[in-house]
């Protein structure tokens, strides 16, 4: 009998003593657990509020470029350099002048494209805007000029004969850049003429040419043909939708981290 109350006992003593132990090793798993997700919901508005913050430095950054491109179209007009290649960058949007003769054979249309007004608001009229290859005494090599636009109807150039100047001319215009295609642009015919962007490394291969374009401003128009003065100063601001984004997940991931934590402290 008392052999019995003594393994009974011994019995009690170990089960209590394992089951105190795990829940020891429970409760440390589950502040351990606890931590770590203190730490996650820690780091989501922390990242968040930075991304933000990097977005308003972005910002002034590119208020800045519009605002230096637009004081280049201001400056005085000089000889496209020997050394353009090189000099892109810096010359973009700089008003520059050619001597030379167009090379109407390989022409390249920009389409689908509007109409520009004098007054810079868009005509609502579709067309295609005209690039042709032109070949510059300045440089000795062959260059693109977007010689400006025309309507869907006079798109073919043999619509506009009369427009399709010879012999040496002079044009005035200003210096484009590359533009980056969209990742959702349909893949371009091959062989066509036609782009939908700015692609100056694959436009100057089908023209035979070198990738430097000048967009040919209004005096340069002729009766018939392509209406200059196309150009558009616009590059693609998006900072300020950006910086309302991610403070706007800062605030929400703050707010709920603060809940998560009072709730555990309760």
């Amino acid at each position: 009998m008392t052999i019995n109350i003594t393994v009974r006992c011994c019995r009690l003593y170990v089960i209590r003593h394992l089951s105190t132990k795990g829940s020891r090793k429970a409760r440390g798993r589950l502040q351990s657990s606890n931590a770590r997700a203190n730490v996650w919901l820690a780091v989501v508005p922390i990242t968040t509020f930075g991304l933000g913050t990097w977005q308003v430095f972005r910002l002034q950054w590119k208020i800045n470029l519009i605002q230096k491109l637009k004081e280049r179209t201001k400056e005085d007009t000089v000889s496209l350099p020997l050394n353009i290649l090189d000099r892109v960058e810096e010359m973009e949007y700089r008003h520059v002048k050619v001597h030379g003769t167009f090379d109407h054979s390989k022409e390249l249309l920009l389409w689908p494209r509007t109409l520009k007004l004098e007054s810079g608001a868009s005509g609502g009229q579709h067309g295609a805007q005209i690039i042709t290859p032109f070949h510059c005494k300045e440089t000795g090599s062959t260059i693109l000029i977007n010689r400006g636009w025309v309507p869907s109807a006079r798109v073919d150039a043999d619509t506009r004969k009369e427009g399709q100047v010879e012999g040496e001319v002079t044009i005035t215009g200003i210096v484009r850049k590359s533009e980056k295609k969209s990742m959702f642009a349909p893949q371009r015919e091959e062989g066509s003429n036609k782009w939908q962007f700015r692609e100056l490394k694959e436009m100057a291969q089908y023209a035979n040419a070198v990738p430097v374009l000048l967009d040919a401003d209004a005096t340069t128009s002729v009766i018939g043909g392509p209406i200059g003065g196309q150009a558009r100063i616009t590059l693609r601001n998006d900072h300020l939708q950006y910086i309302f984004t991610w403070y706007t997940l800062t605030v929400a991931t703050g707010y709920m981290l603060y809940r998560y934590v009072k709730g555990r402290t309760c």
